[in-house]
């Protein structure tokens, strides 16, 4: 619950002024806490995208199946195997109990004590005094405050007694469940130019999929993971006066943070060389370790804002520490998101203000304002003012022709002729046929279709009909006369 942060609005003026802490995996820490399994979900996902993990491992992983770990089906029982198991028989409030924010809270005083005594040569390698890390034992399983200043431990006293804490945990730190993960984060190395698998370890992908596998870790093994890894990297750092190296750390906690319980060297056999330089790079790049991914901060982000998180590197694009400029576009996304949002409760806002005083004109009443305002209502747009009809744009009325000709031309050939003029400027469409002029469409083709000598034949035909139906009338006249 400290990983939560809260934010609290401050109102004093003195305080304004101090610098703002922001945690950068405030979300992330809020997803894993609220909805633990749409967080493990997402970070599964992504860890299958860098390691490949069979169904049996991947259900291991997910603590859908017990864990199948080496040695676990041999029936050798070898005396240090014997004697772990008979140690770890021997519970007690701390040591030889499962992992609790009390016991944390109690190894924690012999972490804090090592880090101001550094400089002791063969530390963790030399073994302190058995007596006093009984007391020590003691006093830690009791509970009793410990003053590890007063002079009656050695650094190696306490130094002995935290490795011993580790190795009689119930499993190990990392825990079993993570074991096969990572053996396949050890073999992540890079390739070459023709795609073949080199053997140069890539370290990025190590740290990325190393930083996934920790978020799924339970809170109180990440918790003094960190703690204990911070550790041992500043002892790295004064190798120079305690001659302890990295890789030194590494053999001597390896077997009890990472090689699985009740097992010998001989049960891991070719695997021992790959857990124990694990063990190397999580000390060397502790530092990067502990930090969410990118694309995981930004998932549990649009997760709390009400977007659609995504769930998978592939959709989010990793940005690493140099990775400023791939940040520009997914910046621009989160802009246009957030002022698409913002015009849609401004205009929102606006339809219910321009409603509410629609009533209020409505109820007014009669008079010339009030006809007045109705009159300006009726000039908005209809989503803008509630009960006015939506204005439809006039449909295009058909061009008539009122002369005789353009009569004669409807009555024989309907709209095609119509229709093609337009078709000049505009797409074809569809043409109607009247069903007086089938024989003559047979005749001569769709009309749609025609070609210009054939339209000119019959406009020709059209005007000597229509200069013989004149003929016709004037003579009917002049008899007439």
């Amino acid at each position: 619950s400290d990983a939560i942060c809260n934010f609290v609005i401050c109102n004093d003026s003195s305080l304004r002024s101090q610098p703002i802490i922001f945690n950068p995996d405030f979300f992330v820490e809020k997803l894993r806490h609220e909805k633990p399994e749409v967080f493990t979900e997402l970070v599964v996902s992504n860890i299958t995208r860098l390691i490949d993990l069979p169904g049996a491992e991947l259900a291991q992983l997910m603590g859908e199946e017990d864990p199948k770990l080496p040695g676990a089906n041999s029936t050798a029982s070898g005396f240090f195997r014997s004697l772990m198991s008979l140690k770890r028989k021997e519970k007690g409030v701390v040591f030889g109990s499962p992992l609790t924010e009390e016991g944390i809270a109690q190894v924690s005083q012999l972490i804090e004590y090592l880090h101001k005594n550094l400089r002791a040569e063969g530390l963790f390698r030399v073994p302190g005094n058995s007596i006093r890390q009984q007391i020590l034992k003691d006093a830690l399983n009791s509970g009793t405050d410990i003053d590890l200043d007063s002079g009656d431990f050695h650094s190696n006293d306490v130094a002995t007694l935290l490795k011993m804490f580790l190795g009689e945990l119930p499993e190990p730190l990392l825990t079993h469940k993570h074991f096969h993960a990572h053996l396949k984060i050890a073999d992540l190395t890079l390739f070459d130019e023709k795609g073949n698998k080199t053997s140069t370890p890539d370290k990025e992908r190590q740290i990325e999929a190393l930083q996934l596998l920790f978020l799924i870790l339970p809170a109180p093994n990440r918790s003094l993971l960190k703690l204990l890894l911070d550790l041992l990297y500043q002892t790295a750092k004064k190798q120079d006066k305690n001659k302890m190296s990295a890789h030194n750390l590494a053999l001597m906690f390896a077997p009890h943070i990472l090689w699985p319980r009740n097992v010998t060297a001989n049960d891991l056999q070719e695997n021992i060389t790959k857990l124990n330089n694990g063990v190397t790079f999580m000390i060397k790049h502790s530092q990067k370790l502990f930090k969410a991914p990118v694309y995981i901060r930004e998932c549990a982000r649009l997760h709390y804002l009400g977007s659609r998180a995504h769930t998978s590197k592939d959709d989010l694009d990793l940005l690493t520490s140099s990775g400023s400029k791939e940040l520009q576009p997914l910046k621009s996304q989160k802009r246009s998101r957030l002022d698409s949002c913002h015009q849609e409760e401004t205009q929102q806002r606006t339809e219910e203000a321009l409603k509410e005083l629609f009533r209020h004109v409505h109820n007014m009443p009669d008079s010339a304002k009030k006809k007045k305002l109705i009159r300006q209502f009726n000039k908005h747009p209809a989503a803008l003012t509630p009960g006015s009809d939506v204005p439809t744009s006039p449909a295009p009325r058909r061009t008539r022709s009122r002369s005789f000709s353009g009569l004669i031309k409807r009555k024989v050939l309907g709209t095609p002729v119509i229709l093609e003029r337009k078709s000049r400027d505009t797409t074809p469409e569809p043409v109607r046929v009247s069903k007086e002029n089938v024989q003559l469409l047979q005749k001569c083709g769709s009309p749609a279709h025609m070609s210009q000598a054939k339209l000119k034949s019959l406009e020709g035909q059209k005007e000597e009909s229509c200069r013989r139906m004149r003929a016709r009338l004037l003579s009917k006249d002049s008899s007439s006369l």
